[in-house]
């Protein structure tokens, strides 16, 4: 077992770090601007950065780009070199695609490619564009894209839970979690809905019939916060990450809630007491156990109440549960730790914990639950 107040980088850390700058030596890097909604800027803000690195003297192509006929957008696109679309035939009528094999052949040190949802037509190599843009980023080609969050397959069900429509094209949360950099395009809902009205994303009857359906305030705010909330997650994530690699603690990301359980019916209301506490700091839940009460009676019991209040759920190994403890605290930076208080009782219950895990972890606040 690990000191707890060791603060070097585990070996799956260390790992990680070698796997990523491994991955790095030869891969493009990837960069997604993410939305919330189609018409919030995302083709034109990657234009005006493939514009900036090419007057910093970067070869920049653009692979694919719509501009749907919107004169800011084509206005970004001039003076932008258009690697020649590939012409498919289906069913009589000829779709143009990206070329990928173009691209890499062309090898420049950028390529913009827009819609990274988006379906190929039928006889193209792959069937998915984002698998077209892992083609060119594994030849060593930054690729700069843009993609809507409701094109998330993690989010396809609440997307069509709150617009009414299910989304049929979507993009593995692998390809965005992997991404170099994930940029939002943010808008207001209802400097949106302006855009929508004045014809500057669809034309005046399609908009009409977009702004009573998909573009409704509602729609656009739960969608805005979905992307928000996507984007505040993955700074979140690198910065655990840095501070696990680079050995530092003490710097708050989210109010993260820490409830540690046993197999006790008193265990049941401190969980729901970390939840409420999760709850009201807008944070996450993770509810710690030890391995060695997996099988006791009242257990499955608790854990099953946990996992139904979305609690995340680390088992800690061994007898050691302070290490164990430790260890959660320092790789999810946890801010708030909850603990059942009763006299009397064992290790779960007592302020000994409460005190030795203060001693190790000034930077954290323990929440000592009383049983009422």
């Amino acid at each position: 077992m690990r000191d707890p107040e060791d603060l070097r980088p585990d070996p799956e850390t260390l790992l990680r770090i070698a796997q990523r700058q491994e991955r790095a030596s030869s891969r493009g890097r990837l960069r997604v601007y993410l939305g919330a909604a189609p018409g919030v800027g995302k083709t034109y803000a990657m234009l005006q950065e493939g514009q900036r690195r090419r007057k910093r003297g970067t070869d920049v192509v653009v692979g694919f780009v719509e501009t749907h006929s919107r004169p800011l957008t084509a206005e970004a696109l001039e003076g932008l070199e258009v690697v020649p679309r590939k012409s498919i035939v289906y069913q009589g009528v000829t779709l143009e695609e990206m070329d990928p094999e173009r691209v890499i052949a062309r090898r420049p040190q950028v390529v913009l490619v827009d819609e990274l949802a988006h379906t190929n037509a039928p006889g193209s190599k792959h069937e998915k564009r984002w698998e077209d843009v892992e083609d060119i980023l594994e030849a060593g080609i930054t690729v700069i894209t843009t993609v809507n969050i409701q094109h998330l397959e993690s989010l396809n069900d609440v997307v069509a839970g709150i617009t009414g429509i299910r989304v049929r094209e979507t993009v593995p949360d692998r390809v965005v979690d992997e991404a170099d950099e994930v940029e939002i395009v943010d808008i207001s809902p209802e400097a949106l809905r302006s855009r929508m009205r004045h014809g500057n994303i669809y034309p005046p009857e399609q908009a009409a019939r977009a702004l009573e359906s998909f573009f409704q305030p509602g729609n656009l705010a739960a969608l805005r916060d979905l992307a928000l909330r996507r984007v505040t997650s993955e700074v979140e994530g690198r910065l655990t990450e840095y501070m696990q690699e680079h050995g530092l603690r003490g710097w708050e990301t989210s109010e993260r809630v820490l409830v540690l359980l046993d197999n006790s019916p008193e265990s049941e209301h401190a969980l729901r007491r970390a939840w409420r506490m999760a709850h009201a700091y807008n944070g996450d839940l993770l509810a710690a156990y030890p391995s060695y009460l997996k099988k006791e009676s009242g257990m499955i019991h608790i854990l099953t109440v946990a996992q139904d209040l979305n609690a995340v759920l680390k088992e800690l190994p061994g007898d050691d549960v302070m290490s164990g403890l430790s260890r959660v605290i320092l790789e999810q930076n946890i801010i708030h730790v909850v603990l059942l208080h009763v006299p009397r009782r064992s290790w779960s219950l007592g302020r000994g914990l409460a005190d030795r895990l203060l001693e190790v972890h000034p930077q954290i606040d323990v929440h000592l639950v009383s049983k009422r």
